[in-house]
C-alpha cells in the first residue's frame, strides 16, 4: 500500500508540469477559482484505451487498465473537470480484453 501511495503522489507532482501550455492565460486568481482543468491523465488514458481495444492483445489492454486505474486516484474533484475520461478508459480496456479472450477482432464487411 506505501508503494501505491507513492505512485500516486509522484503522478500528482507530475500533472504541477505545464503539458498543455496553458500557463500563458491571462486571468486574475479571482477567474481562476471559477476554472477547473481537465486531467491530463483522463486524457492519455482515453487515447491508450481506444488503441486497445482496436488492436486487441493481452499486453496492451493489461497495461492500459492498470493505467486507467492507477491514474484515477490522481483526480482531484475540487480542480478538475471530470471523471469520464477514466470510466470510458476502463470500459475500453476491459472491451480490449474481452475481444483478445474471445477471439474476435474489427472486420470490415464489403
Amino acid at each position: 500500500m506505501n508503494i501505491f501511495k507513492k505512485i500516486i503522489e509522484f503522478l500528482n507532482k507530475m500533472k504541477k508540469f505545464n503539458i498543455w501550455g496553458d500557463e500563458d492565460m491571462e486571468l486574475t486568481e479571482e477567474q481562476m477559482k471559477y476554472i477547473r482543468i481537465q486531467n491530463p491523465y483522463g486524457m492519455i488514458a482515453v487515447v491508450l484505451s481506444i488503441l486497445a481495444f482496436l488492436f486487441p492483445q493481452y499486453g496492451l489492454s493489461i497495461i492500459t487498465l492498470i493505467f486507467c486505474i492507477l491514474t484515477y486516484f490522481t483526480f482531484d474533484k475540487e480542480k478538475e473537470d471530470n471523471p469520464w475520461p477514466f470510466y470510458i478508459g476502463i470500459l475500453f480496456s476491459l472491451m480490449g480484453l474481452m475481444l483478445f479472450f474471445t477471439g474476435e477482432n474489427h472486420q470490415i464487411v464489403v
